[in-house]
């Protein structure tokens, strides 16, 4: 949500801001260290055995059970029981740093407490878009936070100043994702040196196309998409580059809570300096998670080890299936909604959930699956990232209209009672379920904007017109 009035930031102010955590947590970053070089020894192999052994024993402890008639449950109780389920869960395994191959573990009072510690809001964003990032709750009728655009890559410098433009352009932005430069000065970006220079590159870009909208001010909370390195992302976070304490940081946790020294190095550097981190993590369903019951109890647990390792102050996750690679199936759906009902009712941190489709832009099949995204995390009381058409695995194949078209769902839909919610995603999986394997082929943006004005072209302007048409007379609200 995001609060009309700044004496509510005030009064979190002490929980938010102080400490070189963020946050009074009980347990500090350089203790988490150490656990990382004195915690209980194990293999990678053991750690796994451990991670799937454990959340099958907790899937049939608390009697956790996949319903695909409801893709979103209304069950506050199954909520409560994940939650439950996901402390326990991550107080007998923690997480496991890969090059020490030890496990960096917490006991469960220490876990409450950091929940208990943890900001409930985050200030984003200068001038007139500065903004605090609340934490919701299921159906809540506080707009979610719009995070705006996606890492996929693209093909020129100047497709990513007028595709940053566009994003900045949609009223309910609330903050930027910038897309990957693939290339600087013609020069593929392949090495860390390079990765170097296409980093402090993009975040010039960035600035210009936020200028070029009139909102020079707002966030970008997905730095730095161009750096794959640890290393290229530090080096493009001085200041000089444009970054501003009001940005935000991902900082990833592997599957299944998996982590490098590289990564806690890059959380040690951000966290000195107060840059707020938000703590990234991807559960599998098909993975060692089993099901999406235990990718449930697992997606709760990352967002714990989110506060207790990373000490983030905002989360972005996505739920996926392994086997078609997409957030759009029922049983992703309904992990993501449990998930983001546990968290909501009981973490209450502010969160985003990044939905990858399988469908690609300027098909009828994406439409409906970002449609179902928003029901299922805005009903369920978390906030938003925009679309990201083809798994984000194609270049240039991202529209400004289209994300514009999820932000306006998104705010149409709060406050949706999750009954309702849950039978519009049914009616929507009916248009798009049997396609998840494969779906159809779309279009770039060259295709359907004008690379120089940045504007749709009328054949694609037809054709969003129509499927918006379609999806209001399904029974979403949308204009």
């Amino acid at each position: 949500m995001i609060t009309k009035n700044f004496k509510y930031f005030k009064g979190i102010k002490n929980k938010v801001m102080l400490g070189d955590e963020g946050f009074l947590a009980p347990v500090s970053f350089i203790e988490v260290l150490n656990r990382s070089l004195t915690g209980p020894a194990a293999s990678e192999r053991e750690f796994d055995y451990k991670v799937g052994s454990k959340l099958r024993e907790l899937v049939k402890k608390y009697d956790i059970k996949y319903d695909p008639e409801n893709p979103i449950p209304s069950d506050d109780s199954l909520a409560d029981d994940v939650f439950k389920a996901a402390i326990e869960f991550y107080a007998d395994v923690g997480a496991y740093c890969m090059d020490t191959e030890r496990r960096i573990t917490f006991t469960e009072e220490e876990i409450k407490e950091g929940i208990k510690n943890a900001p409930h809001a985050t200030l984003f964003g200068e001038g007139n878009e500065a903004k605090i990032f609340s934490a919701r709750k299921p159906e809540s009728k506080d707009p979610p936070w719009c995070h705006v655009g996606a890492g996929i890559s693209v093909s020129s410098e100047e497709l990513l100043v007028k595709l940053v433009e566009g994003f900045a352009s949609i009223p309910e932005t609330d903050s930027i994702s910038v897309p990957t430069l693939m290339e600087v000065n013609g020069v593929p970006i392949r090495t860390p040196p390079l990765e170097v220079y296409g980093s402090i590159r993009m975040i010039a870009l960035a600035h210009e196309g936020m200028k070029r909208a009139g909102r020079p001010g707002l966030p970008i909370l997905n730095l730095v998409s161009t750096a794959a390195s640890q290393i290229a992302g530090i080096a493009a976070t001085a200041p000089q580059f444009g970054i501003k304490p009001t940005d935000g940081w991902l900082v990833d946790a592997f599957p299944d809570l998996k982590i490098y020294n590289d990564v806690l190095t890059k959380a040690a550097y951000l966290l000195n300096w107060g840059a707020n981190i938000g703590a990234c993590y991807t559960p599998l369903i098909g993975g060692y998670s089993g099901g999406p019951e235990g990718t449930a109890i697992m997606s709760v647990a990352y967002s714990i080890n989110g506060i207790m390792v990373l000490k983030s102050r905002y989360q972005l996750y996505y739920v996926s299936n392994i086997i078609n690679g997409s957030s759009s199936s029922r049983d992703a759906l309904w992990a993501l909604s449990v998930s983001a009902q546990a968290i909501s009712r009981n973490i209450k941190v502010p969160i985003i959930h990044l939905s990858y489709q399988a469908a690609d832009s300027a098909t009828e099949m994406l439409f409906y699956e970002m449609a179902a995204a928003m029901l299922a995390c805005v009903a369920s009381g978390i906030s938003v990232e925009s679309n990201h058409p083809s798994k984000a695995a194609i270049t240039d194949h991202i529209l400004p209209m289209e994300s514009e078209f999820y932000c306006k769902v998104a705010h149409a839909v709060t406050g949706m009672k999750r009954s309702e919610a849950n039978e519009l995603v049914k009616t929507l999986l009916s248009k798009y379920e049997k396609d998840l394997s494969n779906p159809p082929k779309g279009k770039k943006y060259q295709e359907c904007y004008d690379v120089k004005t940045g504007k749709p072209k009328e054949e694609y302007l037809k054709f969003y017109k129509s499927i918006v048409k379609k999806i209001a007379d399904l029974g979403i609200p949308i204009e």
